[in-house]
């Protein structure tokens, strides 16, 4: 039996991530590590902005009706993740862009935006970029679980490949399979970039880094670390 891909980012990415991973013929254990919930917010005047920067799909997703006054503008995004979400929620010209805020705001600026609106999450980094000028407002928050879910412990355990699909993820898990006890060395990350590899810290199995930010593209690493771990079993057994 194949070894399952452990999906930690929230719903309902989380379960559209799983999907694919059984498409692909794996297993796959849904256990989000944290809990998105919206917050109210003041919308400052569209017309004040060249540009909506979209750092996570979340933003999109939560940010109420208020964001519906900024469908208008361009709205770069940081992967395509952030990019359907901003489809869905309206906006009419996307651009997806890079791996990381920091890169997305440096391609605004290399376009002509001078003035960015930036809906985040609570817990957010704050790209920028030399002439670009970004006005934030706080949209939603992820809440941490206090511990790691039952099925993750379940599922790593049984040699699951940890999942990690933001700088933030790659940080939780690594506290929070430390709390539960858990030994780095016994565990295989497949990581959607290299910031959310070096956020989860060192010590693992192994880590793989998806050659670009997309949730295909880390199921294809998640899925040759799968296929790794498995033949080396198979030859550790072969040597007893």
């Amino acid at each position: 039996m194949s070894r399952a891909m452990l999906v930690l980012r929230p719903e309902p990415g989380a379960g559209e991530t799983a999907a694919r991973a059984r498409a692909m013929g794996f297993r796959a254990v849904a256990a989000p590590l944290f809990e998105v919930r919206p917050i109210a917010w003041q919308a400052p005047p569209p017309e004040d902005f060249d540009a909506v920067l979209l750092t996570s799909p979340n933003a999109a997703r939560h940010g109420g009706p208020a964001l519906a006054a900024f469908t208008a503008l361009p709205c770069y995004t940081v992967g395509e993740s952030s990019a359907a979400a901003a489809e869905a929620a309206g906006f009419r010209n996307v651009i997806a862009g890079p791996a990381d805020g920091a890169a997305a705001a440096a391609s605004m600026a290399a376009s002509g935006v001078m003035r960015a609106f930036h809906p985040c999450g609570r817990d957010h980094l704050a790209p920028g970029a030399p002439g670009l000028s970004i006005e934030r407002r706080i949209v939603y928050c992820a809440d941490e679980l206090p511990s790691l879910p039952d099925e993750a412990l379940a599922a790593l355990a049984d040699g699951a490949v940890a999942l990690i699909h933001s700088p933030r993820a790659g940080a939780s898990f690594g506290r929070l399979a430390d709390s539960a006890g858990l030994a780095r060395r016994t565990i295989c990350l497949a990581a959607i970039s290299p910031p959310a590899a070096l956020a989860s810290g060192s010590g693992w199995k192994r880590i793989a880094v998806a050659d670009r930010p997309r949730d295909e593209a880390l199921l294809e690493i998640a899925a040759k670390l799968c296929q790794t771990e498995r033949r080396d079993g198979q030859n550790e057994a072969a040597d007893d």
